[in-house]
């Protein structure tokens, strides 16, 4: 499957739920590892509530949750700013991409308007993408979306029983903040 790189991201709708659960389902034996909350026994309903709890998220300014879409709108993934810490204007940032839409820069892109996006429009200074040094595929897509690797942290992640070490990277943004 060819993915075109003009893809879009927009913040999730209540009318997601079905395509957030086809994807996470299609994916679950590539991103589970990874990212626990993608099982198998994921239901529509699970995939709504959790929607619902993004979108008033997003209204309060407390996660900024987005889907990846591809052009004719076909639901790819997922990326989203989450743990915001306001006092430091610092968030995490995190992705994932439906198994049949890698490797196509789909992330990278959507990445890179996010950034854009939260460095237009919130306080944010400084995101950061916190990634198991086992996850080959998504430390590339971070480098090459062009964070800044800053170092291993030791036992960092804990994911499915399992203590992770972790690579740190980072956008920061340059010039001086803006009032939000």
């Amino acid at each position: 499957m060819r993915v075109e790189r003009n893809i879009s991201i927009r913040p999730y709708r209540l009318d997601d739920a079905a395509a957030l659960y086809e994807a996470a389902i299609e994916s679950v034996s590539e991103v589970r590892p990874f990212m626990p909350w993608c099982r198998p026994d994921l239901t529509v309903d699970a995939a709504r509530c959790w929607i619902e709890a993004q979108v008033s998220a997003f209204e309060a300014s407390k996660a900024f949750e987005f889907v990846i879409l591809a052009p004719d709108g076909r639901f790819l993934g997922s990326c989203g700013l989450n743990q915001i810490d306001e006092a430091n204007h610092r968030a995490n940032l995190a992705y994932w991409v439906r198994s049949s839409a890698t490797g196509h820069g789909v992330a990278t892109t959507a990445i890179r308007q996010l950034v854009q996006w939260a460095f237009n429009n919130t306080p944010l200074v400084r995101l950061e993408v916190v990634v198991s040094t086992e996850n080959a595929a998504s430390l590339r897509v971070a480098e090459k979306s062009g964070a800044l690797s800053e170092g291993v942290l030791k036992k960092r992640l804990l994911l499915h029983g399992m203590w992770h070490d972790a690579v740190m990277l980072s956008f920061v943004r340059t010039g001086k903040l803006s009032r939000h």
